[in-house]
């Protein structure tokens, strides 16, 4: 007989290792595809100075950083965790920075920087105007495109992929316009200008877009503030959640009926799959969840959070397909208990907003007590045949019991009873996704408690308190834990007893999650991005023009 959790184990290691270069972060989830924030990386820092703030640049003083081997300033938000690949470092940020082009007016849009990953400076940028309201569907509550673009971009050989502020998905060569505009899109002249603005002049410090694919106008979905999916490219297969969301006033969807998950060909961005579970009809918010990949029984399966509160598993396409076709739907599963779905008992609807802080007549007295509808804003993280969800909301709608779940994805069907294997409801929500290392579990909720598990059974061996507001999703490498929050970036040590190494304060809220490649940390603050390395003393001042 078969040892079906064994082959699973090992398939999925070789998923690890095929996706890319060992030492390389180039997706959400470096080189796993089971999206679990775990790096093999060595020798890395437990502190750092981030230095004082330059008063002629946008860098630091030289002189004034420790363990610090550049940094640069890229914009006033960064969300989304930097990506590094074979020299180079992606990142998504707004496009504060465009006020010193003389090119381009800011439209308080996105960007997308690309980073020579020795020395921080600027190989290629991509700006990535406002999507205006006449190209939105009426009623669209999309107005939070001044975060800028939130998605990690993955690499995958010498292309970048990565869903805009303007809710696109866009294929990118890793060069940008350094060795010419290539690929069948060859409007970037006009793109980069916005469309009612003339056409700018190209240079080798612009990006090149390859496709683009536009969810609104070719999905037909209807946006809700932000489009923040990672996406997760298998091969030739591109997956992505729709960004499919509610309207204005947060009581339904306005195109139900467009679909929550889509598989693109990543050689030229053709539509290959959809699915049918008519989320539009269930959702409570929006469709941000990046995608996972694992291998269960021997078959390749897809997981999806979804904006009804349920993760989904579907069979992974196995090749292209000539025209679109729909998934195949492996086996759902609530996380949501049913007093989170019904927090005034009674089974009638209520208002969403109920648990808005700020609204005065909310319930929710912000303390992490309040029951509520959850989504899966978080990845679902695959690890040796079983998948682990946490549940959360916007930030903006409050404090709230969250829950954490460990689901046996060898099973098929409606796994809700069946496939519990844990759960813990000592968290709060949350928009962070666990990360699994030598059998402990990590998790942070958004009040920043700091959780650490049995990945087993989910025993809690200890909580720690960061007093600080909590987006990203701990890194676990080199024997310690990574965690940005709104105040500081916190180090502790792995393992089953707490240890605090230390807080760095990097001047503004780490929204997004550190990650690990070459021997160096990369670190992101709101506006920063540090290039972290044990042993260096001075990092020079880099500019970004």
């Amino acid at each position: 007989m078969i040892n079906t959790t064994s082959l699973s184990v090992a398939m999925s290691a070789i998923l690890a290792v095929a996706s890319a270069p060992a030492a390389d972060w180039p997706a959400w989830g470096g080189s796993d595809l089971g999206r679990n924030m775990v790096s093999t990386e060595k020798g890395l820092p437990d502190t750092f100075k981030p230095g004082e703030k330059s008063t002629t640049g946008e860098g630091m003083m030289p002189g004034t950083t420790e363990n610090v081997r550049w940094v640069v300033k890229l914009g006033t938000f960064i969300c989304g965790n930097p990506t590094v690949a074979d020299g180079r470092v992606f990142v998504g940020t707004d496009d504060a920075s465009l006020q010193g082009d003389s090119r381009l007016k800011r439209t308080k849009g996105g960007m997308v920087w690309c980073l020579d990953e020795k020395t921080g400076q600027t190989l290629w940028r991509l700006p990535v105007p406002v999507r205006p309201k006449d190209r939105l569907p009426e009623n669209a509550h999309y107005g939070q495109q001044n975060l800028g673009v939130c998605s990690s971009p993955t690499v995958v050989g010498n292309r970048a992929y990565v869903v805009t502020s303007a809710c696109e998905i866009l294929c990118l060569d890793v060069k940008g316009q350094a060795d010419g505009n290539d690929g069948e899109f060859k409007d970037e002249a006009q793109y980069i200008a916005g469309s009612k603005n003339p056409p700018v002049e190209l240079t080798q410090t612009d990006g090149d877009i390859l496709w683009k694919y536009d969810l609104v106008d070719q999905l037909g979905v209807c946006p809700h503030d932000v489009a923040a999916c990672s996406v997760l490219v298998d091969g030739n297969i591109l997956y992505c959640t729709s960004a499919n969301g509610v309207n204005h006033e947060h009581t339904f969807c306005l195109h139900p009926n467009a679909p929550s998950f889509i598989a693109l060909n990543a050689k030229t961005g053709k539509l290959l799959a959809t699915d049918t579970e008519d989320l539009g009809h269930r959702m409570w918010h929006c469709l941000w969840s990046p995608p996972t990949i694992g291998v269960v029984n021997g078959k390749k399966l897809v997981f999806f959070g979804g904006g009804d509160g349920l993760c989904y598993a579907f069979e992974a396409l196995k090749d292209v397909p000539a025209e679109p076709i729909h998934f195949k739907k492996v086996w759902s599963y609530d996380c949501l208990p049913p007093n989170y779905r019904d927090p005034l008992g009674d089974g009638k609807p209520f208002n969403y907003y109920i648990g808005d802080k700020r609204k005065n007549y909310t319930t929710n007295t912000n303390d992490g007590t309040f029951l509520g509808p959850s989504e899966l804003i978080a990845s679902p993280v695959f690890h040796e045949g079983r998948v682990y969800c946490t549940v959360g909301q916007d930030p903006m709608h409050g404090r709230g019991r969250g829950i954490l779940n460990c689901i046996d994805a060898t099973k098929t069907g409606d796994l809700t009873h069946s496939g519990m294997v844990w759960s813990y409801d000592a968290i709060e929500r949350t928009i962070s996704s666990v990360s699994i290392s030598e059998g402990l579990l990590y998790a942070t909720d958004l009040a920043g408690h700091v959780h650490c598990l049995d990945e087993r059974t989910g025993k809690p061996y200890w909580v720690y308190d960061t007093n600080a507001e909590t987006w990203s999703t701990p890194l676990v490498a080199d024997g310690k834990i990574y965690i940005g929050t709104k105040s500081k970036l916190v180090i502790l040590a792995a393992g089953k007893e707490m240890k605090l190494l230390s807080e760095v304060r990097l001047g503004s809220t780490a929204y997004a999650t550190p990650v690990a490649a070459n021997g160096t940390l990369f670190v992101c603050s709101q506006s920063y991005l540090w290039a972290v390395q044990k042993g260096a003393k001075t990092a020079p001042e880099v500019t970004v023009r």
